[in-house]
């Protein structure tokens, strides 16, 4: 196969799936039943201008005939006057308009068949056209009521283009809600962790800073309890004197020294 038959066998193939596309079943019906419409048409036309040959035919034969019986006529008359040779002319006369009128009533039958089965073609394809507009118009409303499901069929499973559009437009909104709740989850996580902490702020800072404050508040705790121990040992002096046994007060302001260290200091540091 040559390059040129290549190239026409697709451009062919090519025009005529781009024809497929394009054609509509019910436009191709219309121009059908138009086409034979037109030919009926023709049909009808043909049998008019048979019926008017022959119509013609048949004048021409009533007048031939009406000339012949006048020349029989004059023939006889003739006749009667003794004038043998216009009787004989007339007769002539006659013989030729009665050969006429044979090949007219020839011609006449030949169109009066011609006309009938003119006339009965004309019925079968009346006939065959309005089967075919019954037909015409059962297939386009079924190809109608088929496009029209076919729409809806489409439009409810997702398939059309709008119902595309709207289902990408819905993805996209789930895909951005998850993304939020996903950076949201992620903020709240690095919140409860410390990680967003704001220095600035009461107890904020970094791990560090934190250290630094736990041990400020242990180092004010110590010195809490050294001024607590300072400030019971003058006491228990004093009640002692007070009793007059200072050494018995001794060991009991110790004791009471030691409870409240320990309450003071319950994990047991010093």
């Amino acid at each position: 196969m040559g390059l040129w038959q290549r190239f026409v066998m697709i451009f062919r193939s090519k025009a005529n799936k781009a024809l497929d596309r394009a054609e509509d079943p019910r436009e191709t019906l219309d121009y059908s039943y138009q086409r034979q419409v037109e030919l009926l048409s023709k049909v009808r036309r043909g049998v008019a201008d048979v019926a008017t040959s022959r119509k013609r035919v048949e004048l021409q034969i009533n007048q031939l005939e009406q000339q012949s019986a006048k020349l029989q006529g004059q023939a006889q008359k003739a006749i009667d006057m003794d004038r043998e040779d216009l009787a004989r002319e007339a007769l002539t006369r006659k013989s030729g308009l009665q050969s006429q009128v044979n090949d007219l009533k020839v011609q006449h039958a030949q169109l009066q068949g011609e006309e009938e089965k003119l006339t009965l073609a004309q019925q079968r394809l009346q006939t065959k056209v309005e089967a075919f507009r019954t037909k015409k118009e059962t297939i386009k409303a079924t190809y109608t009521a088929a496009e029209a499901q076919t729409r809806i069929n489409e439009a409810l499973s997702g398939i059309g283009d709008e119902m595309g559009d709207v289902g990408q437009a819905i993805q996209r909104a789930e895909d951005k809600t998850a993304q939020m709740q996903a950076r949201a989850g992620a903020i709240d996580e690095l919140i409860a962790s410390g990680a967003l902490d704001d220095v600035t702020s009461p107890g904020g800072g970094d791990d560090i800073a934190r250290e630094l404050d736990a041990m400020s508040s242990q180092s004010d705790v110590e010195a809490e309890l050294a001024r607590l121990k300072g400030a019971s040992q003058p006491e228990a002096i004093e009640a002692a004197a007070d009793g007059g046994d200072i050494l018995r007060a001794e060991p009991e302001s110790v004791e009471a020294q030691t409870g409240d260290a320990e309450a003071q200091n319950p994990d047991g540091k010093s």
